[in-house]
């Protein structure tokens, strides 16, 4: 969903119809969004806090000052570290504030210092909705940018049926998960990705690898993902689960690698080449399990092709091509010559001497090297968590390429 780790703040008004957005809460929460709810005084008299504080998994908040905490409620914060603040249901009373800077509760105190988007959708009997002053107040609302979600024709709680009604929880949930689709940075981008070892074989039981399990590189299609691109996840042999929404082709040797890579290279708008591909491959198959018979054994060996300087030296100016580098001496050196022989955006280098970091575990610690070779060296963090910031950086290159053209 792309409501995940999205942090939705939403403040609730005095109207009957608040004890709907105790279903969106819940579809939100569900859905693996933070929810951090507001309530204005009157709402307080239809649904209690407690209700929404259970299902947000988070207290509420109604005041500036709990005095039974001792906690000051920092409007500034809450619209600060918001994604999306929405207000539903929106009062023909907090419109006309909202519209006009109206600021006698933390709910609109919240409003008016919120950095993030501002969606509404106001419930009320069907003579206020159609009010010329309420409908002056929308549209002047929208004029600053927040974003309407209508409400519905129904039955209302005077007894009338007509316009009014809040929209359902259901589409007031589509509305944000539409929305937040939509904003995605990487939304239209196409995006390459190979994860995980090759096995060069030796014979039918035996092969050459490495200690690859593909986390890093499976972590780095999920968020990209996340961001908005369609993904190509070609892995070699993991038994990890492919990530929601991302296509996946399976192969076992470094050629099987090259050949499904350039397949979808061309059409890519980012390359990411996490996978940890073998140097050399055997000249020769056996096609019978070679026996040990004797002390000393030599397998003749080839180089593989290099499919990270292959893509390189083909690289469209609409593509950003991030390559990674294991290193174990002159690792900072080493990490820049490769960026700059294989003609690379940025280069992801590991160190196999940083603990926790390197193949098999779930942390990682990384430095990213720019091509103008501007360096961030991040701490030990979850490869999930170093895949964020691996793709944030990726989504900005995309994006500075696009204002560009």
């Amino acid at each position: 969903m792309s409501v995940k780790d999205k942090n939705i703040v939403i403040g609730i008004c005095g109207g009957i119809a608040a004890y709907k957005i105790t279903y969106l809460v819940r579809s939100l929460v569900k859905s693996s969004a933070h929810v951090q709810v507001i309530m204005t005084p009157e709402a307080k008299a239809f649904v209690t806090p407690l209700t929404f504080a259970t299902l947000s998994k988070n207290p509420v908040y109604a005041d500036y000052f709990d005095p039974n905490t001792g906690v000051w409620h920092n409007h500034v914060d809450l619209g600060l570290h918001a994604d999306l603040l929405l207000i539903a249901p929106a009062t023909a009373n907090t419109l006309s504030k909202m519209a006009h800077g109206g600021c006698d509760n933390l709910l609109l105190a919240t409003y008016l210092s919120a950095k993030c988007p501002v969606m509404f959708a106001p419930a009320m009997d069907l003579d206020m909705w159609s009010h010329p002053s309420t409908q002056d107040n929308v549209s002047r609302l929208q004029g600053f940018g927040n974003i309407l979600i209508a409400p519905t024709s129904g039955e209302l709680a005077s007894g009338l049926s007509g316009e009014g009604r809040l929209a359902e929880p259901e589409d007031i949930f589509e509305a944000i998960s539409t929305f937040f689709h939509d904003a995605l940075p990487l939304k239209g981008k196409k995006a390459l990705v190979t994860a995980g070892p090759t096995h060069e074989t030796i014979d039918p039981v035996r092969f050459i690898g490495n200690h690859s399990s593909g986390k890093m590189g499976f972590a780095i299609a999920e968020v990209l993902q996340q961001l908005g691109a369609e993904v190509m996840l070609v892995s070699g042999p993991t038994a990890l689960k492919t990530p929601e929404k991302v296509q996946r082709h399976n192969v076992t040797t470094a050629q099987e690698m090259l050949t499904q890579v350039e397949q979808h290279f061309e059409d890519a708008d980012i390359v990411v080449m996490s996978a940890a591909v073998a140097d050399y491959t055997p000249v020769e198959v056996a096609s019978k399990k070679i026996k040990k018979k004797d002390e000393v054994f030599t397998i003749a060996l080839r180089k593989t092709t290099d499919i990270l300087a292959t893509l390189g030296a083909k690289k469209l100016a609409k593509q950003t091509l991030v390559g990674f580098a294991l290193e174990t001496d002159n690792e900072l050196e080493n990490a820049k010559g490769k960026l700059a022989r294989k003609n690379l955006d940025y280069i992801v280098l590991n160190s196999m001497q940083d603990q926790g970091a390197g193949f098999a575990v779930d942390t990682n610690k990384v430095t990213i090297i720019g091509k103008d070779l501007h360096t961030i060296e991040l701490p030990l963090k979850s490869k999930k968590e170093i895949a964020k910031d691996i793709c944030d950086i990726i989504a900005d290159h995309q994006l500075a390429k696009g204002e560009q053209s």
